[in-house]
């Protein structure tokens, strides 16, 4: 005979602590990080704001499990050498591919992850500095491992221009998603007009590889 799960502390803890962490996400949404404070945030969640404090220590720790859980990079520290080792066959030209593509399908259907950016832009945030801090390390790790290699003593700063293709990824989703325009003529709202930007990022990487065998 199948045992009836039963509810214990450990699961109504866990079951809380995810109720608090999407009323975070859905305030975030329609308001921004301005308006979060434990008072609506235990509203939203319809749970006792003694709780918040007693699963995250305060609002601090509550909008770091947030963002930590939220990140939309998704390599882990844990999980480099394995991305090492997958992606030397072709010196990193598929990862450095699909990266971009898969950040630019993100946000662009991931309204927190916007909001996490614009506000990391315009105000200051240790958390936000440190979850940056851990993307790039974690990137410099593989490109240091994977791809540098490959242009150490081409023409191409592989660095740099994958600067610019993601610095203008960010851009281009805040745009169409904020301001609904056009950019260049191309609607990013558009699927027409995302598979454009996504074709031209293959392209891009596949020039830069080609030139540099």
């Amino acid at each position: 005979m199948e045992r009836k799960a039963i509810d214990g502390p450990q699961r109504n803890k866990a079951r809380t602590k995810a109720n608090i962490l999407k009323a975070t996400g859905k305030i975030l949404k329609e308001d921004g990080f301005s308006k979060l404070n434990v008072a609506r945030i235990a509203d939203e969640a319809k749970t006792d704001r003694k709780l918040i404090y007693n699963y995250f220590g305060n609002l601090d720790g509550l909008v770091k499990e947030y963002l930590e859980s939220h990140d939309y990079w998704k390599i882990q520290t844990e999980d480099i050498g394995d991305v090492i080792q997958a992606n030397l066959h072709d010196s990193g030209k598929t990862l450095a591919t699909e990266v971009l593509v898969d950040q630019l399908s993100s946000l662009l259907g991931n309204e927190e992850m916007r909001q996490i950016i614009t506000w990391g832009l315009s105000q200051r945030s240790s958390h936000l500095k440190e979850l940056d801090l851990k993307r790039e390390t974690v990137g410099n790790e593989i490109l240091a491992a994977v791809i540098d290699d490959r242009f150490k003593d081409g023409p191409v700063n592989f660095r740099a221009l994958y600067a610019l293709l993601m610095g203008g990824v960010y851009y281009l989703t805040l745009h169409a998603k904020m301001l609904e325009n056009t950019f260049c003529g191309i609607d990013i709202q558009k699927r027409s007009g995302q598979e454009v930007i996504k074709k031209t990022i293959i392209d891009v990487i596949d020039l830069i590889y080609a030139d540099m065998r």
